[in-house]
């Protein structure tokens, strides 16, 4: 069917400098990096990009240094995220001025609620911002999976553009492209950075991979494999990009699940000389030294660095 989003689009991390403060060289750097290496859109104001413990005035410089620093090379995909439905329209709001293209919304969170609840949330901000907007379903944050006939049903509708499935739920997401691959412009995106050629497979239209800021030009050669019907090839620069994706098991359990992977993305990212710092955004830990020694090891062996 028509799309209007496809291929690789990373969930930008947000670098910091030791003394904590956003690092907006590094960050434009980032953004460099992702552009050059191929990527189809920006993610920013996502998971990986730290978005629950920016400020409002950060979530703004970050917008705003990507936007900068993209000068339009590509779409930005921006989070909108809110506990409940007003805010996340104030919030959406304050982005579109900013420059994003299109929003990601999650169901409410912290509030209760229930599928009838969730439904009229997304068509409320349907109803309130002109931007295409995609449906974020991450219940590892939400608590609430968002039910595949919901999402179904509000594609159809026109209320939402697509959908970024970070479930982990790989049953429902083969259920959901099955369901709505008759629906024009509804774009279905796996975050699931080490199953991407069976996703495309099965007809995705792309990938928001976190580890796609490590190695953008690897996940821009497995989507091109796979629309070349060359899914041999796929397969094979998938099997490379699991092995790179070790780097989030290095710190074997000395911080939180969070930090081990966005810790290891920016680890690998100091490494590689793209930002300045690993910094982690508090409470989080940052990763260290023997850490780094292990990351760096894995990107070497996959000619990264």
């Amino acid at each position: 069917m028509s799309t209007q989003f496809q291929g690789v689009i990373p969930p930008v991390i947000t670098p910091r400098h030791a003394d904590g403060s956003v690092d907006t060289d590094s960050l434009k750097n980032v953004t460099k990096h992702l552009i050059d290496g191929g990527v189809s859109g920006l993610f920013v104001l996502g998971s990986s990009g730290e978005v629950p413990y920016l400020t409002n005035a950060e979530r703004e410089l970050v917008v705003t240094t990507i936007a900068e620093a993209n000068a339009g090379a590509v779409p930005l995909i921006v989070g909108a995220n809110e506990q409940t439905t007003n805010r996340v329209i104030e919030e959406a709001r304050k982005v579109v001025d900013l420059g994003a293209d299109a929003i990601v919304v999650t169901s409410m969170y912290y509030a209760i609620g229930n599928v009838a609840e969730a439904e009229t949330h997304f068509r409320s901000i349907h109803a309130a911002i002109d931007k295409p907007i995609f449906a974020y379903d991450v219940p590892v944050r939400t608590h609430f999976k968002l039910p595949t006939d919901l999402l179904v049903r509000l594609g159809r509708d026109g209320v939402i553009a697509g959908v970024k499935d970070s479930s982990g739920d790989d049953v429902s997401f083969r259920q959901l492209l099955l369901q709505a691959k008759d629906i024009p412009n509804f774009d279905i995106f796996t975050g699931h950075e080490v199953v991407v050629d069976g996703a495309l497979l099965g007809g995705a239209q792309g990938v928001v991979p976190g580890l796609g800021n490590v190695d953008p030009a690897g996940y821009r050669r497995l989507f091109d494999a796979a629309q070349a019907g060359d899914w041999a090839g796929a397969a094979r620069e998938q099997d490379r990009l699991a092995d790179v994706f070790e780097i989030v098991y290095t710190p074997n359990g000395r911080v939180s699940g969070g930090a081990a992977g966005l810790g290891a993305f920016k680890t690998a990212l100091q490494v590689m000389g793209v930002i300045e710092s690993n910094t982690m955004s508090e409470p989080m830990l940052s990763l260290n030294d023997a850490e780094t020694a292990a990351i760096r090891d894995i990107l070497e062996r996959n000619g990264l660095v």
